[in-house]
């Protein structure tokens, strides 16, 4: 499956009651799911951090959505093959 199919999915399935939410509340659950995921890495729970992964992309999807962002254009747009700082293929930047 590609990106955009995924966001459309995402945005036929929940898009009514994001809008409903706004993209403060919208963006308050995806951050209550970031922090789900950051305890699941604690505990190393490897079928909990794949629900999450996929739920912080939802909501990712979903806040895009309603700021009609294309998830996939813009990933494509600035990580195609490079890294966007340094240009490398295999990213060289200093952390």
């Amino acid at each position: 499956m590609k990106i955009s199919e995924f966001q459309n999915i995402i945005k036929e399935i929940y898009y009514e009651k994001d809008k409903k939410r706004g993209i403060d509340g919208t963006f308050r659950w995806m951050i209550e799911e970031i922090g789900e995921l950051a305890r699941s890495i604690k505990k190393k729970d490897k079928k909990k951090q794949e629900e999450e992964i996929a739920d912080v992309f939802a909501w990712l999807c979903s806040i895009a959505n309603l700021l009609d962002v294309d998830v996939e254009k813009c990933s494509k747009e600035k990580y195609f093959k490079t890294c966007p700082r340094c240009k490398k293929i295999k990213c060289e930047c200093k952390e």
